[in-house]
């Protein structure tokens, strides 16, 4: 994080920290860029979105995805939350933008059994594929974020801001 925040970003404060907190709370799906590993162009896609355990972002993706074939070349990835949208401008309703590296535990991994039953409580449909062996579960440790609350209202936010644990 830099001492002195960038033009237009104000410094992180306790309404920023739980507009974060709540964005992360509420999604249930996240935008997700990753970086082709064939052009090594950014590549964005819409993933199902839920919380590990201890917090930690989380998400179940199938080998087959193009993303997760660049997620494994390259862990280095971005996720997009979008607050509730109603009414007014869409510009002015709060997003979160985290920048993190994805880690993959698979089938038979020691998390893993603990992830499925806490990621089908947030995601019961899930349980149609969930057993499939191209399926793994994702971890994002997250290592900033910047939060747009509507205009005029960007934020740096550090994992603690957000009550998540530092990157491994």
């Amino acid at each position: 994080m830099q001492d002195t925040p960038a033009p237009g970003i104000r410094p992180t404060d306790d309404d920023a920290r739980e507009m974060a907190r709540g964005l992360l709370a509420q999604a249930r799906t996240a935008a997700l860029a990753v970086l082709d590993p064939d052009t090594a162009g950014p590549m964005a896609s819409r993933i199902a979105f839920g919380r590990a355990p201890d917090g930690l972002p989380l998400s179940l993706i199938s080998d087959l995805a193009a993303h997760s074939r660049a997620l494994a070349a390259d862990p280095r990835c971005s996720l997009l939350l979008d607050g509730p949208t109603g009414r007014g401008d869409p510009l002015n309703h709060p997003r979160l933008t985290l920048q993190a590296r994805a880690h993959f535990v698979r089938h038979g991994a020691d998390r893993h059994e603990a992830l499925l039953h806490h990621y089908l409580a947030q995601h019961p449909k899930a349980k149609l594929y969930a057993g499939f062996a191209d399926f793994a579960f994702v971890l994002f440790d997250v290592d900033r974020a910047m939060l747009n609350g509507g205009f005029g209202k960007a934020y740096h936010l550090t994992p603690a801001d957000m009550g998540l644990a530092q990157p491994r």
